[in-house]
């Protein structure tokens, strides 16, 4: 996710902090490199123009660049442009006083719309919410059953009708259906087309004029770049949005839709999508996202995403493990299980400060599974006591794993500095675990 821009960005702002005195016209050349970055990440035109011309007005003046750290000011200018470009603070879904509150999907085929529907379902449910999904979608036979397969992971009800061919009566009925079984939430999963026309856009406005829903949700493909900006911008004047999930934006390496979409539309991102599973569905924060397209990282995200996977009396116990020095292979295990329950690597390698100017890093998940091939080949001794693994003992575990005796040897090598590490951690007078940490 913007990893293109990222780069760029990079490489403009070390030129920039490395002069001790900055003239207008290195301010002036940077900014025009930003803007051709920006440009090349498949930013609307307009929204580059108006964002340099935001940034040289504040950049170019006595007081930035006779200041002592001229070029992070610079870039404390840009992050905060950034900001107000992604829309500045987090923008929730709103709810009804009077439930259910009624949520309208609209968008094209093929942008993650059934999909996303069962994954706002699922956040509103963990928040103590009763949602009901609404299989609107009547153009699609296959969208109906995919919802209910969602719903039934989740745990949700998914109201449909074989009776019922119009998609306005549908969506009223589930509305009284709600009412009656106390469902406070109601997400509708309205129909979409391969492009706009005349009668999906009908159909979209009669359900809303008919449901009145507290908020029309449209999901766009990130990954579709302008297109997206362009398809939203013709959703909200024709039938009007109230905010935007951006799909697949773990895949949109370039990043413009989101850097375009809230100027053009004048909508707000709400969710984003980061990857295909139930749970890959987080909350769009503007300064966070500013704060990984300069590089800077993203902890509260990470610290957020480990806290739903590390527990309290986990960590704890985990804690007094590490305190009595008794850290053993299958602590190892269920710490790397948990890790891979907060989402691809390569995301949480993007959340840390730093990361992205270390070259090469190899992000390969199928690691995870080897070393975990590797520790269930051990006897129960040997995962708690690594000294009595020999050489012959090495050779039986590779074979048992289906690895080599030299991958064996670096997972205990790796084991043993972690050892080290947590015990160099234990011995800082005052120093306790941090619960987010999944060590």
């Amino acid at each position: 996710m913007f990893e293109t821009l990222n780069n760029k960005l990079e490489s403009i702002f070390k030129k920039l902090k490395g002069k001790g005195l900055l003239k207008e016209e290195d301010v002036d050349s940077a900014l025009k490199e930003i803007r051709l970055a920006l440009l090349e990440a498949d930013v609307n035109f307009k929204v580059v123009k108006d964002f340099i011309q935001k940034i040289r007005e504040k950049a170019i003046g006595k007081e930035i660049l006779e200041s002592l750290t001229p070029g992070q000011q610079v870039i404390k200018i840009v992050n905060e442009e950034l900001c107000e470009l992604l829309g500045k603070t987090n923008s929730r879904i709103q709810l009804s006083p009077n439930p259910p509150t009624v949520i309208m999907m609209a968008g094209l085929h093929g942008s993650g719309k059934t999909t996303t529907a069962a994954k706002l379902a699922r956040i509103f449910k963990k928040e103590g919410r009763r949602p009901m999904l609404v299989a609107a979608d009547l153009q699609r036979p296959a969208a109906i059953d995919q919802l209910v397969t969602l719903g039934s992971q989740i745990d949700v009800p998914v109201y449909h009708s074989k009776q019922l061919h119009d998609p306005v009566t549908l969506c009223e009925e589930s509305i009284k259906h709600a009412r009656i079984e106390a469902r406070d939430i109601v997400i509708l999963d309205t129909a979409g087309r391969l492009h706009i026309d005349d009668s999906l856009m009908t159909e979209l406005r009669k359900i809303k004029e008919r449901v009145q829903p507290k908020e029309v949700i449209f999901v766009a493909d990130a990954m579709t770049g302008q297109d997206a900006v362009n398809i939203s911008r013709n959703f909200n004047e024709q039938i009007g949005i109230d905010g935007i999930i951006l799909t697949k934006m773990d895949g949109d390496a370039r990043g413009g839709a989101a850097l375009s979409i809230r100027s053009i539309t004048g909508k707000p991102i709400k969710f984003i999508g980061v990857g295909e599973k139930i749970d890959m569905l987080e909350p769009f924060h503007p300064e966070r996202i500013a704060s990984r397209i300069l590089g800077m990282g993203d902890v509260l995200s990470l610290i957020e995403q480990a806290q739903k996977s590390f527990d309290q009396k986990e960590t704890e116990q985990l804690q007094k493990v590490i305190m009595d020095e008794s850290f053993t292979f299958d602590d190892l295990k269920d710490q790397l299980k948990k890790l891979r329950t907060m989402g691809p690597l390569e995301n949480i390698l993007s959340m840390i400060p730093g990361v992205n100017k270390i070259k090469n890093i190899d992000v390969d998940e199928r690691e995870f599974i080897k070393v975990e091939a590797i520790i269930n080949s051990m006897t129960k001794k040997e995962r708690k006591n690594h000294h009595i693994i020999n050489g012959s003992r090495r050779r039986r575990i590779s074979m048992g794993s289906g690895t080599t005796v030299p991958e064996v040897n670096r997972v205990i090598k790796q084991y043993i500095e972690m050892k080290k590490m947590l015990k160099m951690f234990k011995g800082k007078k005052g120093f306790k675990f941090p619960k987010f940490l999944p060590f």
